[in-house]
């Protein structure tokens, strides 16, 4: 299998006020692309897309392609599980939803300390195990947001998942909050391979600073600035597949250019990548991937991920920003909830993988955009 794997979770849309209008006839012909130049691995997800991700998989790939010709992972969405009896109705719906009669591969999603205790409540792992031994999963294991004292914890008492799929970037590798390294080197001492996701940080390392861009292109002209991103993560060794979300034609070609014939980097190479990771350290507000889990719990439906990208695009950029980022910022807030509309409930800390203090974000983003009202 290929290095690169096909993330379902930023698929072009139609319409980009509305994350469930996938452009299937785009996303169609990006996987005739990915599967022509030796692509077979997608990944999917319950919630993906407002729930539609699984079924543009089944449009695009399932309905078009015979079984034997690509690999497909879904997950069960934890998060969204309060009793045993889900498990099987949603396991189900999902293989109904992806049009298929096994899954390849099959995840808890995203555990973490609360999620893993209601797994071993509701004996989650034991209804993957038996999903296997029916033939309706091939392989199992577990996504995982948290430190690697739950990580190890939980392969020490779960044996039998055969891979863990972790967050792993440059920016993640030593940052205390996420703890990449340490997780990755838990996985691999418990010999698990491991699934990378968010290789570029939900695209924030596919744009960096102008002094960190001229860093990568003074070393590799030819090479995109998130090339670096995937091509350092999928360096290590026990990476499996470096899922990436592509969302345009573009970024499927640029990922196909250099991933089918995958070269590690070099020791001058990834002494670069940590010259980077220094200048975006300086200047990153928040350090919000846009996954969207948050948004999608928000009783107030504010676009917290939005409005983080526009608080960092400041930041970052000065003023020059400003104009441009308030306009979008009072387009958005015509149809969903300002950021000082929050009632810090806590539902988006919750389910945030990055563990960020989002109310407290969403106060310093009130006071740059409504206060300039």
């Amino acid at each position: 299998m290929k290095k690169l794997g096909f993330g379902l979770m930023r698929l072009p849309l139609i319409n980009t006020e509305d994350n469930s209008s996938i452009d299937i006839e785009r996303f169609k012909n990006m996987v005739d692309e990915f599967m022509k130049a030796g692509g077979t691995y997608f990944d999917t997800a319950y919630f993906y897309h407002s729930g539609c991700s699984e079924t543009a998989f089944r449009e695009a790939v399932s309905k078009r392609y015979p079984r034997e010709a690509y690999t497909v992972t879904d997950k069960m969405p934890m998060s969204n599980i309060k009793e045993e009896a889900e498990l099987q109705k949603i396991f189900d719906e999902q293989m109904e939803r992806c049009g298929v009669e096994y899954f390849d591969y099959y995840w808890l999603h995203a555990l973490n300390q609360s999620n893993y205790i209601l797994a071993e409540k509701i004996h989650a792992f034991d209804f993957i195990v038996k999903k296997k031994a029916e033939g309706k999963i091939r392989h199992i294991g577990f996504s995982f947001h948290d430190t690697p004292e739950v990580l190890d914890t939980i392969l020490t008492d779960h044996p039998e998942v055969e891979y863990v799929q972790l967050q792993i970037n440059y920016m993640d590798w030593e940052n205390p909050a996420v703890q990449s390294r340490k997780c990755y080197e838990i996985a691999t001492r418990h010999k698990k391979p491991i699934i990378v996701m968010e290789p570029i940080k939900g695209g924030k390392l596919a744009n960096v600073l102008e002094d960190a861009e001229k860093l990568f292109h003074e070393s590799e002209p030819n090479m995109s600035v998130a090339s670096w991103a995937i091509r350092f993560t999928a360096t290590h060794d026990n990476i499996l597949t470096v899922l990436s979300g592509m969302s345009n034609e573009e970024q499927m070609k640029d990922n196909l250019s250099y991933m089918m014939d995958f070269k590690p980097l070099d020791k001058e190479e990834m002494q670069l990548i940590k010259k980077v990771t220094e200048i975006i350290k300086k200047s990153l507000a928040i350090p919000c991937t846009t996954c969207r889990y948050c948004v999608d719990s928000c009783p107030k439906e504010i676009c917290i991920s939005d409005y983080f990208t526009l608080y960092n695009n400041i930041q970052q950029y000065g003023n020059k920003q400003m104009n441009t980022s308030l306009k979008y910022y009072n387009y958005l807030t015509k149809t969903h909830g300002k950021a000082s509309d929050c009632i810090e409930c806590g539902l988006c800390e919750h389910h945030c993988p990055q563990k960020l203090t989002i109310r407290k974000y969403l106060k310093d983003v009130a006071a740059i955009f409504e206060i300039e009202q």
